[in-house]
């Protein structure tokens, strides 16, 4: 009888030996954002995909060639699609064939800010009922530490089968960035760590088949630990700025300036820029996985929690200095005001509207009674305040009817000199006005 490390060592073996060949079958669950430009990583690579997703609408969509993510190109689908390399299902039962399976589900947060692992848990059982002895588990999907090892691992092993010898499960963080053309999932490093040595070198010779540079860590919780503490970087130096944004006002100083001549000095500092609040997918939402975990260890994450509170009131401070402006130039208060808002996506040259801070905006103004209209070339309709609103064609006429117009999003097909030019007054939360020359003195920037 063959001991366990020798068929540890024979069954990975035969696993990365698939993958150098092309011959593994993978599998990705959630096609979203992060699963579909994985799945056309793999299918360039030369590996036969399966795309796994509980909506038959997106499946009918992919297997047509279509995308409906703002990084992918339907050429790109089209290709992979009829190359024969990409097929998408919500037949789960398919998992049996597949040598590797990556999850890209949602992790979202529950209304208390409690970590909702429900899609991971949903995918999972639909693994564990199907995995393929000798395959590859990897989690994609962001979560606090100890996921994959306390809630995963017990999981697929209720199947019988052992991690490291029978089933290989690791974990990497996506490090997606919707919208930038310089990074994307080919080029941007990955970082991965397994539950046992075996798995961490199964999924790194499984991500250099598309990606050039692999970082592996000691533990999946490591790996874990990576993406919360990038994110968790991010929202509390942009907590910071959006401080000092309120500071600045408050001395009468302009507060791009500050940043542009503080970023003037080649070291010690990095530069992040206030707007109207966080949005997407990742830094408003994954420095919660982390401080909701340490809650559970007796610990408080002060800056975590500063930086989110600072982070998730900027919608009201953008409402607050319009309804200052409104007085201090019009004289006139925000109820029956009519205020166009140019751009609705959480960052700009996106059509994605998950979290935005420009929709708080809106709301805020609406329930305090201003007429608001928006303008959005990535987003042509909108829910919100049990209303579906439309965006509105950016015209001449459009902007001098607005009694202010309000830059939330920086998109870059907008002419800022034409909008200025046109408009009555403008209030720009994110500095897209910084190159406008005539008419500087109707802006007011945050």
């Amino acid at each position: 009888m063959a001991s366990k490390t020798t068929k540890k060592q024979s069954s990975g073996k035969k696993l990365m030996a698939a993958m150098v060949d092309r011959k593994a079958n993978a599998g990705v669950i959630g096609l979203g954002y992060v699963g579909l430009p994985l799945s056309v990583e793999l299918a360039n690579a030369g590996f036969k995909v399966t795309g796994f997703d509980i909506s038959p609408t997106k499946n009918k969509l992919l297997n047509a060639g279509k995308s409906d993510i703002d990084d992918v190109p339907n050429a790109d689908v089209k290709r992979i699609v009829s190359s024969g390399h990409f097929h998408a299902t919500d037949d789960f039962k398919l998992i049996r064939k597949m040598d590797t399976v990556s999850i890209c589900v949602p992790t979202p947060l529950s209304k208390t800010k409690d970590p909702d692992v429900s899609y991971i848990l949903n995918a999972v059982g639909q693994v564990k009922t199907y995995l393929k002895k000798g395959a590859l588990v990897v989690l994609e999907s962001t979560t606090y530490p100890g996921t994959t090892e306390e809630l995963i691992l017990p999981i697929l092993e209720e199947s019988g089968m052992k991690v490291g010898v029978d089933f290989f499960l690791a974990f990497s963080p996506e490090r997606v960035d919707p919208g930038n053309a310089t990074y994307t999932t080919k080029n941007t490093p990955r970082v991965v760590g397994g539950i046992t040595p075996i798995c961490t070198k199964v999924a790194k010779v499984f991500y250099e088949q598309t990606i050039p540079d692999i970082h592996a860590v000691s533990s999946t919780q490591a790996a874990e630990m990576v993406k919360l503490l990038e994110n968790t970087f991010r929202s509390v130096n942009i907590g910071l700025v959006n401080e000092v944004a309120v500071m600045c006002d408050r001395l009468g100083l302009n507060v791009w300036e500050i940043i542009d001549a503080a970023a003037t000095k080649p070291f010690g500092f990095m530069p992040f820029y206030p707007g109207p609040g966080l949005g997407g997918h990742c830094i408003p939402i994954d420095p919660h996985y982390l401080s909701w975990k340490l809650k559970s260890l007796n610990y408080y994450a002060r800056f975590i929690e500063l930086a989110g509170d600072i982070n998730s009131h900027m919608p009201e401070y953008v409402t607050e200095r319009i309804i200052s402006l409104l007085n201090k130039r019009f004289a006139r208060s925000l109820n029956k005001t009519k205020i166009l808002a140019l751009g609705v996506a959480y960052k700009g040259d996106i059509k994605d509207t998950r979290e935005s801070p420009a929709l708080d905006v809106i709301k805020l103004l609406e329930d305090r009674g201003a007429k608001v209209m928006y303008n959005d070339p990535y987003v042509p309709t909108l829910k919100l305040n049990n209303a579906k609103h439309k965006s509105r064609r950016l015209t001449k006429e459009l902007l001098s009817k607005a009694d202010l117009v309000v830059i939330l999003t920086n998109h870059s097909d907008y002419d800022y000199e034409w909008i200025v030019e046109n408009a009555k007054a403008v209030f720009d939360t994110r500095n897209a006005t910084k190159m406008v020359k005539k008419g500087r003195r109707k802006i007011e920037r945050l």
